[in-house]
């Protein structure tokens, strides 16, 4: 059964229209959608940072609990304390709606299991950025003194920053554009009319 590919004006109202709801439904089901990211997060954390002691989550906020001090100045004296950083996954998870979006609009066939190969295409990306944000917080804003701890040294501090960039501007619209097109190369072509016969 051929899919109806329609004109790309056609295809561009679909996928606006299916955008609203991609998102409602991203926005409702992120404690559930972030479940998985959490637990990568946890994964790769924990055996690559022994300071990490543990991550937790509470909707689509991932908390790592760290052995880190923090600065004295921001801990009264006597007051055992340790550093927790909180990540959202919302901020790195939103080009996942965008792809439901373009799948629900491209009308191909097994679109539930597009959807889900398109998920979990995206979990390694949203681990990446999220754990990169919790590193640029913990070894870069947290200050010098809970930056030592890391034992991170300066050119490694860099790396952190690219990665929470690359993570935060890259990422979440290239990587679910790239898995789309992946996906709907015949689509693509049935649309730009180069389909061969």
């Amino acid at each position: 059964m051929r899919a109806d590919t329609g004109s790309l004006p056609r295809f561009v109202v679909r996928v606006v229209a299916w955008l609203p709801l991609t998102f409602a439904v991203w926005y409702l089901a992120a404690p559930l959608l972030a479940w998985p990211v959490a637990l990568l997060a946890e994964l790769v954390t924990r055996s690559a940072f022994d300071w990490v002691k543990g991550v937790e989550q509470t909707g689509p906020l991932i908390t790592f609990i760290t052995s880190l001090k923090p600065a004295e100045a921001a801990n009264p004296a006597g007051v055992k304390a340790v550093l927790s950083v909180e990540s959202n996954v919302l901020l790195f998870s939103f080009g996942l709606p965008m792809l439901a979006a373009l799948i629900l609009a491209a009308r191909e066939p097994h679109r539930v299991r597009m959807l889900l190969i398109g998920y979990v295409v995206l979990l390694p990306f949203q681990t990446f950025s999220v754990v990169a944000d919790f590193l640029k917080n913990a070894a870069i804003l947290a200050g010098p003194a809970v930056a030592s701890q890391t034992n991170f040294s300066a050119w490694q501090r860099e790396v952190i920053a690219f990665c929470y960039q690359f993570g935060t501007l890259i990422l979440p619209t290239v990587a679910p554009a790239i898995a789309w097109v992946l996906m709907h190369r015949r689509f693509l072509e049935k649309l730009s009319g180069r389909e061969k016969r």
